[in-house]
């Protein structure tokens, strides 16, 4: 039976053109090069290479096995792939950060499509905005980030890819019934929520002419409906947040050009390990 490393060796050989530019690639050394040449003449019973000067070159026969050693090594190199994907979805583990309403909505049911399809594939789910699930993720901590981004956002940092979900439109939020006209609210108190929704509320509220009177702060878009609901300000929330809870005592209206953007983040470029695709996946069908 033919050795497959010394299958590789003479392929090597036969792209490289030379025993010194084959023993590069391989990282072996030039005489361990020739002996596996020599071992696989003796193995086939037919000379392979031949001295053409200070070189070698392959002669007809070697040809002919260089050619279908490409293919036997291709294809043992398809099945280990393949099979290190099996394996890898049959067991193993991916870490999911995510920020609360989406935790709150479509996230379960990725969560769910994900137990069904891998249920050996262990999930790891962590609730964080997006700056700590971004940082989670470049440490090493989380392999797949749920995030938000609005336009006026800063460009998160290279080496992350950004795979779009779904945009979210914001909504001006009341105890009573109002429209998304923010200007008629600049003299509200103002309820704001985290860093990068605080940020964007700024904003909106500069583009319609006013600086937003802050009263109080809450990531809690439980307590922040709360407090609106007893006339203590407007806040700005995302459809998201909405869906995941909404008080019976508010109102909301939908604020033109105010949308933010939903992210699936990993670090590097694809190909990703297997669970991690599998993850991805789910997101997307979760929509």
């Amino acid at each position: 039976m033919l050795d497959v490393v010394r299958l590789r060796v003479l392929l090597a050989v036969a792209r490289k053109g030379s025993v010194t530019a084959a023993a590069k690639e391989l990282h072996y050394s030039q005489p361990s090069v020739s002996h596996h040449l020599a071992r696989l003449e003796a193995e086939t019973g037919a000379r392979l290479v031949q001295r053409v000067g200070r070189g070698i070159r392959l002669t007809e026969a070697g040809w002919l096995l260089a050619e279908r050693a490409a293919e036997i090594i291709g294809r043992l190199d398809d099945a280990a792939e393949e099979l290190a994907a099996h394996v890898g979805l049959r067991t193993g583990r991916v870490r999911l950060a995510a920020f609360p309403s989406s935790l709150g909505t479509f996230v379960p049911r990725a969560v769910m499509a994900l137990k069904a399809g891998h249920p050996g594939l262990r999930l790891d789910l962590t609730e964080a905005e997006p700056p700590q699930a971004l940082r989670l993720l470049r440490a090493g901590r989380a392999d797949v980030a749920v995030i938000f981004r609005y336009d006026d956002t800063a460009p998160e940092e290279r080496g992350i890819t950004m795979i779009p979900l779904l945009d979210d439109p914001s909504y001006l939020v009341a105890d009573r019934p109002v429209d998304g006209d923010l200007a008629a609210h600049a003299d509200a108190s103002w309820i704001a929520g985290c860093e990068r929704c605080r940020s964007h509320l700024l904003d909106v509220c500069a583009r319609a002419g006013f600086v937003p009177r802050v009263s109080f702060t809450s990531d809690d878009i439980v307590a922040v409906q709360a407090l609106v609901a007893s006339g203590l300000g407007l806040t700005m929330l995302p459809g998201l947040a909405l869906r995941a809870h909404r008080h019976p005592g508010v109102e909301v209206a939908e604020i033109a050009g105010s949308t933010r953007h939903v992210y699936a983040a990993v670090h590097g470029e694809p190909p990703h390990p297997p669970p991690t695709e599998a993850l991805l996946h789910a997101l997307r069908k979760s929509l």
